[in-house]
């Protein structure tokens, strides 16, 4: 859901040719899997378009080829610092931080209903919303000061 918000976000401010987006797990239970189903009705109905999106699993090469990367939850954010070298963890940052929210982990909605997937979608649609901004105001991904 996470993807498909900022696509969908970065697009609108028009910053979609100028910024690469894509989303993986830490765990690999999922990969090749559609998003759950819940999740796509949520997104369609809000405009978003999360269709061709397939779970990936993140790659350890990763780590140096991104600018940031955003993890979700804080259960997360461990396991890919723990996978950095040496230096790279700095750019591994938990979204709530970035994105401005009060909470700094994004509920997993997979067992709840569709209220749940609601609710994590209006999260993400005010944390992208800050994140784009940043990056509309300095191109620079955000410090971990910010």
């Amino acid at each position: 859901m996470a993807e498909a918000v900022l696509r969908g976000q970065l697009a609108t401010a028009g910053l979609d040719q100028r910024v690469q987006v894509d989303s993986a797990g830490t765990g690999d239970w999922h990969v090749g899997d559609r998003m759950d189903r819940k999740a796509s009705i949520e997104l369609k109905s809000n405009g978003y378009d999360g269709e061709s999106h397939r779970a990936r699993q993140f790659r350890p090469s990763w780590l140096t080829e991104r600018d940031l990367i955003l993890a979700m939850d804080t259960a997360n954010l461990r396991a890919l610092r723990a996978l950095a070298p040496s230096g790279e963890a700095d750019r591994i940052r938990l979204f709530g931080e970035i994105g401005g929210l009060r909470g700094v982990d994004v509920p997993d909605p997979y067992y709840g209903d569709q209220a749940d997937f609601a609710a994590v979608r209006a999260m993400l649609e005010t944390g992208m919303s800050r994140l784009v901004a940043l990056i509309k105001a300095d191109p620079k991904i955000p410090s971990q000061s910010s």
